[in-house]
């Protein structure tokens, strides 16, 4: 099954795992990027990325590519910010949801508090899907790496084959 990891990241976990999981599975890569980048040092990057989410807004992203129909499945990534996927993943969502309803979805949440479960369901709901094929949340995979983390990678990978 050809697979499209679509994912946002801002310190890096989410980026950690996408790449991992690509790796496991043998998928592709879209990293998301705002045009205007979303703070990422003090009480801003909470404040602004909390507050962009819980609004739901839309960021315009850079330009990207991807042919949708080559694959079978999309997988989402993304930090929880205020218990919700991020915005980046709510503009591909919002400007694909056509595209991507006819897939294989899953995701994976990366998470330092809490809020994944909220963050998932709230996907599910954008993307019109009761459940994903698989779902996953990792606890900062790349800031607080063990092989605890990687194993439950590993497990992600293996109900995506």
């Amino acid at each position: 099954m050809k697979t499209l990891i679509v994912y946002y990241s801002l310190e890096g976990n989410t980026e950690y795992a996408a790449r991992k999981i690509a790796d496991g599975i043998g998928a592709d890569l879209l990293r998301l990027v705002p045009k205007k980048a979303y703070a990422d040092k003090g009480l801003a990057k909470f404040f602004w990325g909390g507050k962009s989410a819980v609004m739901g807004e839309k960021p315009a992203l850079e330009p990207y590519s991807a042919d949708l129909s080559a694959y079978d499945r999309i997988l989402f990534g993304f930090p929880v910010w205020a218990s919700n996927f991020t915005p980046p993943i709510r503009t591909f969502v919002a400007d694909h949801l056509p595209e991507i309803r006819d897939k294989q979805i899953a995701a994976f949440a990366c998470q330092s508090g809490g809020g994944a479960e909220k963050a998932l369901a709230k996907l599910r709901r954008a993307v019109g899907i009761d459940t994903f094929e698989a779902e996953a949340v990792f606890i900062d995979p790349k800031q607080k790496q063990s092989r605890k983390t990687d194993d439950d990678i590993d497990a992600f990978c293996r109900k995506l084959k």
